[in-house]
């Protein structure tokens, strides 16, 4: 597969993404807007599964069939147009193929080899932003002395009953006695304490424990790490900071709202978060991944909040979070099968149908059949044999040509690429002329039966094609000794008919048939006179196949 191919398939798979997540966090932003007077718990759930979704689509796009439109796609058309295709010669009939896509040019593969260039880069840098605070979490945590002072422990176990918590908190104490509050962890979560933490008043540990088991709760610190990897992955993406930076908030003034719920005063809860900002050192803001209790960002507007009595501070329910989950999989999961035009459609589908002696074949209908999508789309060729399609959606379809007085054209598999033009070269077979007989012991007048089997009167129009017709017939008599033997069966001939109607080279095509009824065959269709065929007013050779059925039964 080119390289330019899988730079542009790449490119158009990052916008199309982009433009799919532009939507989703806007739908998140706008029910932010409308629950801006409910709970904070509520906002961080709505903001959380955003986030989520985020990292959830570019793998269900892949994943789920495809829904295209078109309509949807001229956004994406705008920043990323494929290469075109070099038309491609005729491909034998039941052979598969590939549409391979020609160089783009110069300026456009240079276009999107740098904005692919500067993604990753991107992405490279925020990958190790997190890889470095999740190396700094590591490092504090074995630079750490764990913390078993009873009056920390018992009131632990008392918070965590509160929250219904069932799994073990570490305590850590620092070396550093000036180090903020800490909570990260999934499956072993740990609360980071300064270094002299143990002696703390019973209220101060009340309200730090109670804000980071808060956080353990709820699993913040794995939501937060998320948004970092969708931070990572839509970098350029400025809603994709928007929704990191407010789950952060919201997850704090969420928190907040459980300590107060807990029966911490709200006064009592401000003076201690001011003592601790205050006194204590934040981690580096620009790369930590935990959750620190006290970070001055929002904490005056966190302050306003605790201190207003008005305001919702209601936990959620799982029915809540249920019905949140199940109205973002019903969007999520239309908008990630959804195909816009630029990633969905292949380019320019064109050909031209000749005949054998290379005049264009006019009216012939040309099929391409997606089995798996279950579609089809036809088209019929011009004057000149010309014909040309609408764009299509990617995937494998058949390409079958009809038309009469030629044998079908058929493709079985051609494999269409987003963006990329296809071309055919199609020259027909003539069809050949097929004759029936029914020979039946004392019947030696049968009339001749035509037929079409798919393969017959195929009439030509771009120099028009003339099929043979049967003119003089001699019926083969039912031999007597394969009458008396009760012998019967169909004689299967083949010949061409020479350009001045003569059947030439016969042949039986069923070894197995009693020799009897194949000489009274031969013997009878040798005598036989065609009108010639005729192709652009010429007589051609044409091949025939002949049936002669010998029955006993009348």
């Amino acid at each position: 597969m080119p390289t330019s191919f899988v730079l542009h398939s790449a490119f158009s798979f990052l916008i199309a993404s982009s433009l799919k997540l532009t939507l989703l966090l806007t739908v998140a932003a706008l029910l932010i807007l409308a629950y801006r007077r409910r709970s904070a718990a509520l906002r961080h759930q709505v903001w959380a599964t955003a986030v989520l979704a985020s990292l959830l689509l570019p793998a269900l796009i892949l994943l789920l069939p495809a829904w295209h439109s078109s309509a949807l796609g001229i956004a994406a058309n705008a920043f990323a147009s494929g290469p075109s295709l070099t038309p491609g010669a005729a491909v034998p009939v039941s052979s598969v193929i590939t549409v391979n896509a020609a160089a783009s040019s110069p300026f456009a593969g240079w276009l999107t080899l740098t904005m692919l260039s500067l993604w990753a880069l991107g992405c490279f840098a925020m990958l190790t932003r997190i890889v470095v605070g999740l190396a700094r979490l590591a490092w504090l945590s074995a630079n750490s002395e764990p913390l078993f002072d009873d009056a920390w422990m018992h009131q632990v176990l008392n918070i965590a009953a509160e929250y219904k918590m069932s799994r073990a908190v570490r305590l850590l104490e620092s070396r550093n006695p000036s180090a903020m509050p800490l909570t990260y962890g999934l499956l072993r979560p740990a609360i980071l304490l300064p270094a002299g933490a143990a002696p703390w008043p019973a209220e101060r540990r009340r309200i730090v424990l109670s804000h980071e088991l808060a956080h353990i709760a709820r699993h913040d610190w794995f939501l937060q790490l998320c948004a970092e990897f969708a931070r990572a992955l839509y970098w350029f993406h400025p809603l994709v900071w928007l929704a990191a930076s407010q789950l952060r908030h919201e997850s704090e003034r969420a928190c907040d709202d459980a300590v107060l719920q807990h029966g911490v005063a709200p006064s009592a809860y401000a003076s201690q978060l001011l003592d601790l900002a205050r006194t204590l050192k934040n981690p580096g803001r620009a790369w930590s991944t935990a959750l620190a209790i006290a970070r001055p960002t929002h904490l005056e507007r966190r302050f306003a909040a605790m201190l207003n009595p008005s305001l919702n501070r209601s936990h959620l329910s799982t029915k809540t979070k249920l019905v949140i989950a199940s109205l973002a999989f019903a969007l999520l999961l239309p908008l990630a099968a959804l195909r816009l035009s630029a990633q969905s459609l292949s380019g320019k589908i064109s050909g031209t149908i000749t005949d054998p002696s290379g005049a264009g074949v006019a009216n012939a209908t040309v099929i391409m059949h997606n089995h798996e999508a279950k579609t089809i789309d036809m088209t019929t060729s011009d004057r000149d044999g010309n014909f040309t399609f609408k764009s299509l959606p990617p995937g494998d379809y058949e390409f079958e040509v009809l038309k009469p007085g030629f044998e079908s054209y058929d493709i079985p598999q051609v494999t269409l690429d987003a963006g990329r033009d296809f071309s055919q070269a199609v020259m027909l077979k003539l069809g050949a002329v097929n004759e029936r007989v029914q020979v039946t012991p004392g019947n030696s007048a049968t009339p001749v039966e035509r037929s079409a089997d798919g393969k017959v009167q195929r009439i030509r129009l771009g120099g028009t094609v003339e099929a043979a017709q049967l003119v003089t017939k001699v019926t083969p008599v039912y031999p007597e000794s394969a009458k008396s033997a009760k012998v019967q069966g169909t004689v299967v001939l083949h010949a061409v008919i020479s350009m001045d109607g003569r059947p030439l080279s016969l042949r039986v095509m069923n070894s197995q048939i009693d020799p009897a009824l194949a000489k009274s065959a031969v013997e009878a269709v040798s005598q036989w006179r065609y009108t010639p065929t005729l192709l652009n007013g010429d007589p051609i050779e044409v091949d025939t196949t002949i049936q002669v059925n010998y029955s006993l039964q009348p």
